[in-house]
């Protein structure tokens, strides 16, 4: 129970803080009392019952009541021993929970670039729409100046130019979500240098560098002007 209760408190402590949207929502504590098998062993990080769970025919890809695969909660708890042992189980990277959030896209808000890594390798797609904005995990990671996450996504092939349904852009979330330092700066060179669309409006028309110039962003500003932004 003590395990399980560290893991619980792990797993609180991926829920990002978002402006103007929904931050995903990692398993509760009433959730994981109910956890058996498959989801016990990813909240437990317990890699040998895992494989045995497998071998004896467990459901690897079964869902808890918010549709969260076991391969849901080992990366909520960014736990990328746990990931690879489910994925060599078979575990689909690609599934959605009821938010419409894949494995990738918990990795990305995470910030974490090692459990991103062995999800890519067993075949996750940073391609997927998810979220309830029509989003990707590359709009989530620029969104919060995830830069090391922003370039694992860039060489994945995320889309560099997807428009999410509140009208914005990778690029864009990085500057009018962003703070203006070195975390979103790196995230807006990364995109850039990726060959990221630096015309693309939001929906009033203005576009990433007229957002850097009025909040001040003259470093983002200038790598935006070099790229050939008006």
């Amino acid at each position: 129970m003590a395990l399980a209760r560290l893991a619980l408190t792990a797993l609180a402590a991926t829920a990002p803080l978002s402006s103007g949207t929904r931050a995903q929502i990692p398993p509760t504590e009433t959730e994981t009392a109910s956890y058996r098998g498959l989801h016990s062993a990813a909240l437990r990080g317990d890699v040998e019952e895992i494989a045995h769970l497998v071998r004896a025919g467990a459901d690897v890809n079964a869902r808890d009541a918010n549709g969260r695969t076991p391969l849901h909660v080992a990366t909520y708890r960014g736990d990328a021993a746990a990931v690879r042992a489910l994925l060599a189980g078979k575990a689909d990277p690609n599934l959605l929970d009821r938010q419409r959030y894949d494995a990738v896209t918990i990795a990305a808000v995470r910030d974490d670039v090692d459990t991103l890594r062995a999800l890519v390798e067993h075949g996750a797609s940073a391609s997927l729409i998810t979220s309830p904005y029509d989003g990707t995990a590359l709009i989530a990671a620029a969104h919060l100046g995830h830069h090391e996450v922003v370039r694992e996504l860039i060489r994945a092939g995320a889309p560099l130019d997807h428009v999410n349904n509140l009208g914005w852009t990778a690029l864009i979330e990085a500057v009018i979500l962003g703070d203006g330092g070195r975390r979103h700066t790196e995230t807006v060179q990364a995109l850039v240098e990726a060959g990221a669309n630096v015309t693309i409006a939001d929906r009033n028309g203005v576009t990433p560098l007229a957002h850097a110039r009025q909040r001040g962003y003259g470093e983002i500003a200038a790598i935006l002007e070099k790229a050939g932004a008006r």
